[in-house]
Order: C-alpha cells, then structure tokens, then sequence
C-alpha cells in the first residue's frame, strides 16, 4: 500500500495543482472583465417600456417553481406589475448588475461636466444633482421573443434587448451611458400627435389615489398618450384619435388603474385668429373699401363704445385705445395678422422659445448662465428666418421689436413694442451681450404690460380658446405715478373744511390730510395697484383690438389616407363631404384597381368616421388618421347678410348652417359661456279662433 501511495502521490498532486490553478485563471479571468466593464463606454438608447406582470419574468417564474408558496402570496405576486425597457446597445457589453448614468432628452452634457467633480463615474457613491440625470443598477436582462422573456447574461453591441428595474428612472425615453460626457439620444418623432383629451375621474372618489397611480403608469407604458392635471384640478388624458382614446381608457380599467372610471365626452380643441378685411363678399361680389371697412366694424364697434366710451376708444383702422379705471395709466394697441409662414415656424420652434425665455430671464435677474453654442445657432437661425418672412413696410425692424411671446411666453403670437420713447432690451439679447439697459422710467410696469398680453392670447373673446397668428403691436403707454389734479381738488376741498371746524380740531385734522396725502401717493406709486389694473387694461384692449379685425377660428385638421376600390368610389366621396372633407389628391396604384386618397378631415367630424364608412363601403376601405395642422375655417361666425346680393341668396335672416358658429357654440356651450340662439318656450300647434268640428 505504502508503494502505491508513493506512486499515485506525484499524479495526485499535480490534479491538486492544476484545479487551483484553473480557479486562479478564473477569478483573474472575471477581474479583468469586471475592469473591462468599468472601463468600456457604455451607450444604450431605450425608445419605451413594456408593460408585464411581474410572474411571467423569467426569474421569478422559475423562483416560484422552485419555492412552495402558498396560494394566497402567489395571488399577490401574480397581481404585481412591471416594466421592461425596450433597448438597443449602440456600444459596449451589457451585463446585469452595471451601475450607468440615466440621461433625459434634455440633458446637456456641458452642464453635466461642471457640475459633477472631475474624473467621476457611475460607480461613485455620492454625486452632486444635476438636472436630467440620474444613476441606476441594471436589473435583469432579456431577449425579447414576442409575449415571452429569455433571461441573458451579457448583450453585446448592436442587439435589441429588454432591460429591468429602470421603471423608476425612464419615464418615455432616454439614454444609458457610463460616462455623463455622452450626449443623448434625441427622443423619437411620433406621426400621431395627441390631439384628442378627455377629463377622467373615478366612479367611488376614495379611489382617486388609484387613478393617479394607474394614469401614471399609462404615461409611463404609452409613449403617444399624455396626461396633465389642469388648473381646475382635473385629470386629462390626451390622445392622439377616437381608437387610441378608446384604447388607453381600457387599458386604465383594466390593467392599470383596476377601478372603474367616468370619462367626459371628447374635448376638441380650437384656435382663434384673425385675418385681412375680405375683398368679395359671400356671393363672390366685389367690395368697395368703404363698405368693405364699415362691414367689419358694423357691429363690433358699436357694442364697444357702447359699453364704456369713456375709457374706450376703437378708431376706424382698428387701433384701441383704453384708459384704467383710476385714470393713471393709458395703452393703445393694434392687431395685425401674422403670415402664415410665421405661424408655422413659431408653431414648430416653441421649445426653441421657451429656451429662449429662460435665456432672458436669468440676464434680466443678473445670473449667469452658460448656453450651448449649439443652441444660440438655432436662436440666430430662427431670427435670420423671422427676418426674411416678415417683409413689407409694415414689418420693417419689427424683429428687433419683438417684445414677448405667447401665450407661455413660446406660443405662436408677437407683442411688438411700438413705443418710440421706450428703448426696451431685444429678446435676442442673448446673442449680443452689449444691449442696453432698459429705460428706467418704464421699466417697473413692463411685467404687467407682458402679464396682460400672456392672459389675453390664452383665451380669446371668441370662446375661450387660445390665439394663434396674431400680432399685437402696443403703440402707445402712458403713465402717470404722480398726484392727479382730482386729488389736489379734494386735498384743497380737505384744507377748507378743516379751515372751517373748531381751532381745536385743526391740528389733529391736518396731521390726518397730510396722512392720508402721504398714503395715498404711496399707493398710487406702489407697483401693485398700479400694476394690476394696467394687467387688465392690456388684456381688455387687446381683446378689442382683436374683435376690431375680421375674427376667424381655426380647427385642428387631419389627415386622411384611405385605400379603396374603384365600385366603392362614390361612396367615400360622400362620407368625407357629409364631414366638411376635402379630397386633397387622389392616385390609381399600377397593376390594381386599388385607389391611395389623401384628405383633409377635422377633428371635430372624426368621431364615428371610420365606423360609418366602414359600412358605407361593407369593409372595401380603410382610412387612416394623422394629425396636420391648424386650419382656418373660412366662414365668418359673427356674418350677417348686409349688401344686396346677399339679402337676395341668404335672405334677410340668413339662417342656413354656419360651421364657425356651430363650432364657436358648441365651445362656448361646454364652458358654461353664454350663447346667443333662439329657443322655443312654448311648442304648441298654433289654432286659429274657430274650431274644427
């Protein structure tokens, strides 16, 4: 035995040695690719989230296989739910575990530099907050295999994964990076624009705290959906159709939310605007300028001087002039219709503005602040491109005298300073940083002078809906921080009657004038009332000023793709002109007898369309809905018959459907506004004095 042992002890050994070293090599092996990990840049782009439940996750199914549990904690466990990230790896090896920085669509990689300390990574423990950015651990990793998961253990570049455990860091989109030098993704561009809202509340109010956890998780799991929380406190889901609505609502009864909801009827937004005096009028006949200029102001200035011609004033080229109640303060403002290439670049270049605003305000306030060059291009290229839509006598340097957007200071409306002795500071200070100071004199009010301007293009005198494409140029501010002569008046008229009381009295009555003098300059001098009725006098004159001009309303459009045959023709011509549609163009595809129509549809006529020629056409055609634009809608809701063509086509009533006004009406109706239309109070059939025997 003693011979054998020696024998096998060499062999034995060397097993021994080879197994120890084969561990060593491994642990050296896992080393080296966990520096690799830390070290390899890492750039992961997540376009959305799925929704799962949490048991059909590869991991946990296989745990709950392997663990007896008992029913009633597998109940719950089926109950919960998660998100999956749905991710491309654009560089770098993915493993579970990594510690990566969590970058929004806004972040900016040069503000991310100096704040965070030199030389940091996403393995630190501590860093600074920095707007846009956040840390995360990567949870598990899976191979997407339609309704299943196949957990994975590493991912290399250039494959599309699931990743979990970032449902509380990705709210749409973003980009994964192991360094915050990275700049992000841009965010994807939908084709379906929300467009559609709808104001949802629970059925029992006790379960108000489950429809907010549920429509958080459907703004979370659909990337088209939208959901805000209005001044009124209501909760509203925006949506981009009537099937996308309907949709979301299921999903938040059944899935997210698990209660039952109440859901108002579609909310259909709508822009007002204004536009040149018409040239023909409703029968195509000629107009002269004279009645052409008395046909617009007919009756919207008529009912303005009528209710305050005191302190109200529209002359006959459109120019309003208003006077605040205390007589301190006097603005005269004119409204001017923006071309439609303005509209639509303001439109498109809103987050632009915003930026912009912020921009403007911290060098107003004295801060500092660092703007990528990249950014202060795109300002100049919206500038350069303002300056070269807005030609003519009328726009001349109007750029310059841009004083503020709206309404929330980015929409698609100008306030132009019109002021010859204000010398205000260009939006576009940003790009030159030697502009002058403001005026000092006229400085203290200008908030309110922008504040009345903000109010009055969000809601217009139509029916409360936000302007569109309409320039307000202010052409006059007048103000008075002084004593006025009625004051004096009364201040003398105080002195007499003090000169007339008892010798007594005088002194203590004196102190008491001269008190109420010192107060009442205070306040007349102070920025709140002075500021207050100066914001309302803004609003109101700008409203006039927009009731002075040919008023329009323009409707969200859509755009309408349907595929049928040559029998079925006929047909969907008919459906899309019962809807106020338009065939935009229409073409035969070669080798079929397939026809591709493109039409313009309003959204308020949508609902129900796709049903209706749907078996109009017994399924031969099948249309489709993108949102478009904003498109004015040609008819005047305030028209009235008044030459006399029109008396003989319209007659003197002129009763036949008005689409602006059915529309203007139905707004109005929906806010609680008053609507001007004739009622029926007693419907009985008419008798005559005799009675049928």
């Amino acid at each position: 035995i003693f011979l054998i042992l020696i024998k096998i002890r060499p062999h034995f050994m060397s097993n021994l040695g080879r197994n120890e070293i084969a561990q060593r090599r491994e642990v050296a092996r896992q080393r080296h690719a966990e520096r690799m990990a830390s070290a390899e840049n890492h750039s992961i782009y997540i376009s959305k989230n799925f929704f799962y439940l949490t048991c059909c996750l590869p991991d946990v199914s296989s745990k709950m296989e392997a663990l007896a549990v008992k029913e009633q904690s597998a109940e719950e466990e089926e109950e919960r739910e998660t998100f999956v990230a749905f991710a491309r790896v654009f560089s770098g090896v993915v493993r579970p575990g990594q510690r990566v920085f969590v970058l929004g669509p806004k972040y900016d990689p040069a503000l991310g530099l100096n704040t965070l300390p030199e030389g940091c990574s996403a393995q630190s423990d501590s860093l600074p907050d920095t707007p846009h950015m956040s840390r995360s651990t990567l949870g598990g990793l899976y191979l997407l295999m339609g309704r299943e998961l196949e957990e994975l253990e590493e991912v290399p570049a250039g494959n599309v994964l699931g990743i979990g455990g970032l449902e509380d860091f990705v709210l749409k989109s973003a980009t994964l990076s192991s360094s915050p030098a990275c700049p992000p993704f841009t965010p994807l561009n939908f084709e379906a624009t929300p467009i559609v809202r709808v104001a949802i509340e629970p059925k029992h109010p006790s379960e108000m705290p489950k429809l907010v956890r549920g429509m958080r998780l459907l703004n979370q799991a659909d990337p088209c959906a939208e959901v805000l929380i209005q001044e009124t406190g209501e909760h509203v889901l925006v949506t981009a159709g009537e099937v996308h609505l309907q949709r979301c609502l299921d999903d938040l009864r059944q899935r997210f939310a698990k209660i039952e909801i109440s859901a108002s009827k579609p909310i259909i937004p709508f822009r007002e605007t204004v536009v040149r005096p018409p040239k023909v009028d409703m029968v195509n006949e000629d107009l002269g300028k004279q009645h052409k200029v008395a046909i617009i102001h007919q009756v919207k200035e008529d009912s303005s001087l009528g209710r305050s011609s005191d302190t109200l004033h529209v002359d006959s080229v459109g120019l309003v002039t208003l006077t605040t109640p205390n007589r301190l303060a006097t603005v005269s403002i004119r409204a001017i219709p923006l071309p439609q290439e303005v509209m639509s670049l303001l439109e498109s270049s809103a987050e632009l503005i915003r930026t912009l605003e912020q921009v403007n305000m911290s060098l107003r306030e004295g801060r500092a602040l660092e703007v990528n060059p990249r950014t202060l291009e795109d300002i100049a290229a919206l500038k350069d491109r303002l300056e070269t839509l807005l030609q003519g006598h009328r726009w001349r340097n109007a750029v310059e005298r841009i004083w503020a957007f709206g309404p929330r200071r980015y929409g698609p409306n100008i306030l132009l300073n019109g002021v010859e002795s204000y010398q205000r500071p260009s939006v576009w200070q940003c790009l030159n940083h030697s502009a002058d100071k403001p005026h000092t004199t006229l400085r203290d009010l200008d908030n309110s002078i922008v504040s009345g301007f903000q109010l009055a293009t969000l809601a217009g005198p139509m029916c409360e809906e936000p302007l569109m494409g309409v320039c307000f140029s202010l052409e006059r501010w007048d103000v008075q921080t002084s004593a006025s002569a009625p004051h004096q008046d009364s201040v003398e008229e105080e002195e007499d009657a003090v000169s007339q009381d008892a010798p007594g009295d005088i002194e203590a009555q004196g102190e008491n004038a001269a008190v109420g003098q010192a107060k009442w300059r205070i306040e007349a001098d102070c920025y709140g009332p002075v500021s207050g009725q100066l914001i309302a006098a803004t609003k109101e004159a700008c409203r006039h000023a927009f009731q002075a001009q040919p008023q329009r309303l323009m409707a969200a459009m859509y755009t309408c793709e349907i595929m049928a045959t040559a029998e079925v023709l006929g047909r969907v011509y008919g459906v899309l002109g019962k809807r106020e549609g338009r065939v935009v163009h229409e073409e035969m595809k070669e080798g079929t007898d397939m026809f591709t129509i493109k039409a313009i549809l309003p959204v308020a006529e949508s609902f129900g369309f796709t049903d209706e020629i749907r078996k109009r056409t017994s399924g031969l055609a099948s249309p489709q809905l993108i949102f478009s634009h904003w498109e004015v809608i040609s008819s005047d809701p305030y028209w009235v018959p008044t030459t006399e063509e029109e008396y003989l086509h319209f007659g003197e009533k002129a009763d036949s459907a008005n689409q602006a006004l059915k529309y203007m009406n139905a707004v109005r109706r929906r806010k609680g506004l008053y609507v001007e239309e004739k009622t029926v109070e007693h419907a009985e059939k008419q008798r005559t004095l005799g009675k049928n025997k």
